[in-house]
């Protein structure tokens, strides 16, 4: 599968155990995503349109409302880097 720079890096935060926080408006649809690390940090990458194709994907996840998380497939889709090991 095809993953962009900027995708993976927002895959590899969250196999790493990430989350993706989101707002949605007053039509129901997310109108804001914001990337934490495990560490709490930002990760400037994440933006709507990264999170809407991770999402149409289906290389992440949401259970009962709670913060997208990587799913397994996005997790065996992630390539291996030095921090993962």
């Amino acid at each position: 599968m095809n993953i962009s720079k900027h995708e993976q890096r927002v895959l590899h935060e969250l196999a790493l155990g990430g989350a993706i926080h989101y707002l949605r408006g007053d039509n129901g649809k997310i109108r804001k995503v914001t990337c934490f690390t495990r560490d709490g940090n930002v990760l400037s990458d994440c933006t709507l349109e990264v999170f809407t194709r991770l999402k149409r994907r289906r290389l992440i996840h949401s259970q009962n409302g709670k913060p997208y998380r990587a799913s397994r497939l996005g997790i065996r889709s992630v390539r291996a880097e030095l921090n993962q090991r």
